[in-house]
């Protein structure tokens, strides 16, 4: 649950610090004292947008620090640890805005992404605003608050993921489909370039090879010449030749050695270098051996090499792409010839994917039917409780067509007067009417939820008297289960609070700061007073504050 809640520099407030309790906690306050600032400081440490209108005027960033004890929550702990952000027992979530707008989200003191901030926040805490009676006239909240009470979401993701799978397979299919009606052309075309490079049929480093060739044919009667004169000066010229001077120079140093034994070394350097000059003559010899004037060979490779650049530049490839060109194609044609065993392997993937979303959808609409059943029933007592007696809510699950969120409509159908027909929601019921409706959905559901944490703002709007006192008790039930924070301005909620905070206001001739603090018993009647409306409290006031505590304390 939410152990501790620190905001600095957030709108109207300069520095605030809760440390909420289990229980039902109510917070009241003046119209426009700033209790709304709390869910909106709330919300952002649970990953909402941020805006840099919330940094109070003159500082240079807000920050809000929400601490969660995690020690008996499965689930964010199992989440926590996935990710190696595990603390303990403890979760702190960290947000900071700054005045130009920019923000930051941390948990556990590493910096996340908002994404995963959400992720964990749904974990943790619930948040039920005082708009949330005008979702209830759109059917796509009808269907997710069904899941939620029906505990499947999972199922409903799974139906989801399925659908996905099955669209893409079928566009694969109707792809292929449009395709085999181009199947003659291409292949008819992808025959008669295959033909063309099957008849040049270009072997891979071919072209390399090809292009060194013709270097070697175009250039031979210079390479004669100039490798004979290399044989010429190395060795068999009729002086002056490299072996004879190294021959010389090793008769002088063999007479030298006689007189100082340390040129050793010397000479056999030279012995060497006439050995590879020897060696060196001998290999030109062989090269030119092999080396011939050969034009026919020459204008053979030159004519392979231009058809091999001739069809590159028609295909639109590299010519050392052409080999991989070439196999490319052949595959293409090896697929096209056999396209109507590729078509039957995407029907029969897209009809797989089709049994796969259809079992699962159906799964999630039986679940459904099951789950509206008790939701109808719940929403019932509820009504009745809040003073709607002949009231009438049914929760409808009809079959519709498939989609991503599975089979089903899901509607909310209802009657506020006896002999009247049920319809949808939206069209016939009154805004009070729809406040109350909501409130009952909410509260059930909220039962539902495995999150430790509640919080209702002010959806006790439209409500009055004994049915804000039935509200209150309402809220009171979920306490003893989960922690529930709720802002009212009802005297009969506020009274049957665990605990009671107020919000107040701060005024100066510069400065607004937004106040919140814990009402012992004495304070607590005051409150109540207030709320309970009046211009001024009178003792009679007083008195009826004071019962009502009393009396709101005692419900079980």
């Amino acid at each position: 649950m939410l152990t501790h809640l620190s905001v600095r520099h957030f709108a109207t407030v300069d520095q605030l610090e809760l440390e909420p309790e289990s229980g039902l906690t109510v917070i009241s306050g003046e119209t426009g004292a700033g209790k709304s600032v709390l869910i909106d400081a709330l919300s952002l440490t649970l990953g909402e947008r941020a805006d840099s209108a919330v940094v109070r005027p003159g500082c240079e960033r807000a920050e809000v620090l929400a601490s969660f004890t995690v020690a008996n929550h499965a689930q964010a702990r199992a989440w926590l640890e996935e990710r190696e952000l595990d603390n303990g027992d403890d979760c702190l979530l960290r947000r900071t805005v700054r005045a130009d707008g920019r923000s930051r989200a941390y948990i556990n003191g590493t910096p996340a992404p908002l994404a995963d901030v959400r992720q964990l926040g749904e974990l943790l805490i619930s948040i039920h605003s005082q708009h949330e009676h005008q979702a209830l006239l759109h059917r796509d909240t009808h269907r997710q608050l069904l899941d939620n009470f029906a505990g499947t979401g999972d199922l409903a993701a799974s139906v989801r993921s399925a659908w996905r799978q099955w669209q893409q397979a079928r566009q694969e299919h109707d792809q292929a489909l449009t395709g085999a009606r181009e199947q003659n052309e291409r292949q008819e075309l992808l025959r008669f370039q295959l033909d063309e490079l099957n008849a040049l049929s270009l072997a891979e480093g071919e072209l390399a090879e090809l292009d060194q060739e013709q270097q070697r044919l175009g250039h031979a009667d210079a390479l004669i010449r100039l490798c004979q004169q290399s044989v010429a000066a190395l060795y068999d010229g009729e002086e002056g030749t490299c072996n004879d001077q190294l021959g010389q120079i090793r008769h002088w140093l063999e007479e030298a050695r006689d007189h100082d034994n340390a040129l050793s070394e010397a000479l056999d350097t030279v012995e060497s270098a006439r050995l590879q000059v020897e060696a060196a003559a001998e290999a030109l010899r062989h090269y030119l051996d092999r080396l011939d004037l050969d034009p026919e060979r020459l204008a053979q490779v030159e004519e392979r090499l231009g058809q091999a650049y001739s069809l590159a530049r028609k295909h639109r490839v590299r010519p050392e792409e052409l080999v991989e060109h070439h196999q490319q194609l052949a595959r293409e044609v090896d697929t096209l010839e056999h396209f109507d065993e590729h078509l039957e392997a995407l029907a029969k993937a897209e009809e797989d994917a089709r049994e796969h979303y259809m079992s699962e959808a159906r799964k999630l609409s039986k679940a459904r039917k099951t789950a509206a059943t008790t939701l109808t029933r719940q929403i019932a007592t509820q009504l009745k409780a809040l003073g709607m007696k002949a009231a009438r809510l049914e929760t409808v699950v009809e079959d519709d067509s498939a989609g991503a969120e599975g089979l089903d409509l899901v509607e909310f159908r209802f009657s506020a007067n006896p002999g009247q027909p049920l319809r949808p929601l939206a069209k016939v019921a009154s805004g009070g009417e729809l406040s109350r409706v909501s409130l009952a959905i909410q509260v059930i559901c909220a039962r539902n939820l495995t999150v430790p944490s509640l919080v209702f703002d002010e959806v006790d709007v439209g409500v009055g008297g004994g049915v804000a006192e039935i509200v209150g008790r309402l809220l009171r039930e979920l306490g003893e289960h989960a922690q529930v924070l709720c802002i009212t301005h009802q005297a009969q909620v506020a009274s049957q609070g665990h605990q009671h905070w107020q919000v107040h206001k701060i005024q100066s001739k510069n400065t607004t700061r937004t106040r919140i603090q814990p009402l012992a018993p004495d304070a607590r009647v005051e409150e109540l007073a207030r709320m309970l409306g009046g211009v001024e409290i009178t003792d009679s006031t007083l008195a009826h504050a004071r019962e009502m505590l009393e009396k709101g304390q005692e419900v079980a």
